[in-house]
């Protein structure tokens, strides 16, 4: 496709019309993933001593082993497998204007672990094994751009991914803005950004990786959609104030970094606690949390024609969501103070709920989020948002979580030690920083970005 054909058609893009291209490129392209036992798994190998499984290269990433000590919490000790991938990918968004309109360069990318075939995609997706070649295949397309910017650099920023499968996984986040005319290759294609923003509310369409660039883009127009996106869009300014000055809540979350007692100590994969290799995966004994299996792939339209490798797959369908309210008319989410293990700074900003509920049914009462509930059960005129995203596809297999955010009119926690009260003009603020808000929160973010541009068409799930 060319430049002027790409324009032309995303000048006139409907939600609809993405569907059309995701099948077309779905039908052009080819993956087969097929489940397969971790021994078998071909190029990846079992530490004898240590039953941690990595590849022969050396490279990608490995599962070990993490132990987890917390004194004083609910739960206090655990240990879990864990994806250690200690190199930095680069996840980046070409950005151009057409008549003043910023336009997105995305991708049509498929992942094993996708439940739906090929998702919207940042530009560039690639770890350091990836765009270095160690497997030997394929360039990444339009990696220059990235590796030594070429055009005007809009958002540049290392940020984090779950800290409950990775262990100090992070990845640099990337918009450039480009003034030359630069050609859609096969499988990309320019969209207006307010359009990918409305495809955030469409279930499983915008890609974990697209979905934290995005939160990190400056909010470029004013436009919005209905009062409360009205709202939103205001709350994005930062002259109309906050509840906490941004200086007290890096205080805040400085003195939770420095006092919060964690350990999280690396171990050998087969000296984790209650978890058994058996039928070819690593499981929970209760059959929660998550299951460490293998798959094979077979694909064309990538980089390689086909791999194995392991997957996280988790138990259960999560809940990740903000309460939302306004404070002197300025949306605030309420912020979680969280704690994963495998954080690089101990503790991220992270939705007022995250968690997958079935997980808690063996665990003590005072273990459960204390506003699970009120997420669950809001009366639905409260719901602005509520929509299934999956994560990444790239190590996880099939993970999906509720992504919901609901407005309230008063503080369900007053004076909690572990939640604030974040303007969304602060959360942009945080975010041109490392390590402040966690994958999740990030997603959140981009969506409420997503609900000052509602979608054209009636879609499923979305905007409210």
């Amino acid at each position: 496709m060319t430049t002027s054909a790409a324009s032309d058609r995303c000048e006139g893009c409907a939600i609809i019309d993405v569907h059309d291209w995701l099948r077309e490129v779905a039908g052009l392209t080819y993956m087969q993933v097929t489940r397969l036992p971790l021994e078998e798994l071909a190029g990846w190998r079992e530490d004898p001593a240590t039953g941690d499984l990595r590849h022969a290269s050396g490279r990608f990433f490995a599962v070990e082993g993490l132990d987890v000590r917390r004194p004083g919490w609910a739960v206090p000790a655990w240990s879990q497998p864990i994806i250690n991938q200690p190199e930095a990918g680069i996840l980046g968004i070409l950005l151009r204007r057409v008549e003043g309109e910023p336009q997105l360069l995305m991708q049509a990318k498929n992942e094993p672990g996708n439940p739906g075939g090929p998702q919207l995609s940042p530009t560039v997706q690639a770890t350091r094994s990836n765009y270095t070649r160690v497997h030997q295949g394929r360039a990444v397309p339009y990696l220059d751009f990235f590796r030594q910017p070429q055009g005007r650099v809009l958002a540049d920023v290392r940020q984090s991914e779950q800290g409950a499968w990775f262990y100090r996984k992070r990845n640099r986040n990337m918009v450039v803005e480009v003034a030359e005319d630069v050609e859609a290759a096969e499988g990309f294609r320019w969209l207006p950004l307010r359009r990918v923003r409305e495809l955030l509310s469409v279930p499983d369409l915008v890609n974990m990786d697209a979905r934290t660039v995005l939160a990190c883009l400056p909010f470029l127009d004013g436009a919005h959609g209905g009062e409360f996106g009205a709202a939103v869009a205001r709350s994005r300014d930062p002259r109309w104030g906050a509840r906490h000055h941004t200086a007290e809540l890096l205080s805040w979350l400085s003195g939770i970094r420095s006092t919060v007692d964690v350990q999280a100590t690396p171990v050998p994969l087969n000296q984790v606690r209650r978890w058994r290799r058996a039928e070819g995966r690593i499981s929970h004994e209760t059959g929660g949390f998550f299951d460490v299996i293998g798959v094979r792939v077979q694909a064309n339209g990538r980089e390689v024609g086909g791999w194995t490798q392991p997957m996280i797959a988790p138990v259960g369908t999560g809940v990740v969501g903000f309460l939302v309210r306004r404070i002197g008319g300025v949306v605030h989410a309420l912020a979680h103070a969280r704690v994963e293990p495998g954080y690089t700074d101990v503790v991220e900003l992270a939705p007022t709920v995250q968690c997958t509920p079935g997980n808690y049914d063996h665990l003590p009462p005072q273990a459960r989020p204390p506003l699970l509930d009120a997420l669950l059960d809001a009366a639905p005129e409260r719901v602005r948002f509520d929509t299934m995203l999956s994560e990444e596809g790239g190590r996880f297999y099939h993970a999906r979580n509720r992504y919901l955010v609901v407005e309230v009119d008063e503080d369900p926690l007053p004076g909690h030690p572990a939640f604030r009260w974040i303007a969304l003009h602060q959360l942009d603020e945080l975010l041109r920083h490392s390590y402040y808000l966690n994958v999740q929160a990030r997603t959140l973010n981009a969506c409420l970005h997503g609900l000052a541009h509602p979608a054209r068409q009636p879609v499923s799930g979305g905007v409210r």
